[in-house]
């Protein structure tokens, strides 16, 4: 796997769109990314089939996201984890559990503040790396995409 690098990609080397959503800068970052992923599977209780199909397009909705930003080189999860978290909270809204839109306000708010205020100095010391806050903001945006996009199929119960 190789990591999303700005300059590579229009190069030929598209598949580091996704597979940069997949590497990490050492064992402090994929642990936090593999935590996260946990967390959330635990909360919403995806299939895998879901799972692993949201993995793979809210990744590619990062990973070109991104390319709209400055940012020239990117690894991690958290993009994805973002979207994955924001796609689950607002399916649960739709179809009708009101506390869910909490956990969607709950994600935005956080971008917003990341975007506002920066990102946490503590993270960024043990990933050793810049939080790629732009990564959180495209995950967000895709999965709240996917979600309403895809409303249609999951309120016929496909």
């Amino acid at each position: 796997m190789a990591n999303w690098q700005a300059d590579l990609i229009p190069q030929g080397q598209w598949l580091r769109i996704l597979t940069g959503n997949f590497t990490h800068t050492n064992f402090n970052h994929l642990a936090m990314n593999l935590a996260a992923l946990w967390i959330i599977t635990f909360i919403f209780k995806p299939s895998v089939r879901s799972l692993l199909a949201l993995l793979v397009f809210v990744s590619l909705g990062v990973g070109i996201g991104i390319l709209y930003t400055n940012i020239q080189s990117y690894v991690g999860l958290s993009g994805t984890l973002h979207g994955l978290f924001a796609y689950y909270a607002l399916r649960e809204a739709l179809q009708g559990r009101a506390s869910s839109w909490l956990l969607v306000i709950g994600v935005v708010a956080k971008v917003v503040w990341e975007l506002v205020y920066g990102p946490s100095a503590s993270t960024a010391e043990l990933i050793q790396a810049r939080v790629a806050i732009e990564a959180h903001l495209c995950g967000v945006v895709s999965g709240l995409i996917f979600a309403l996009v895809s409303y249609p199929l999951y309120k016929s119960g496909r």
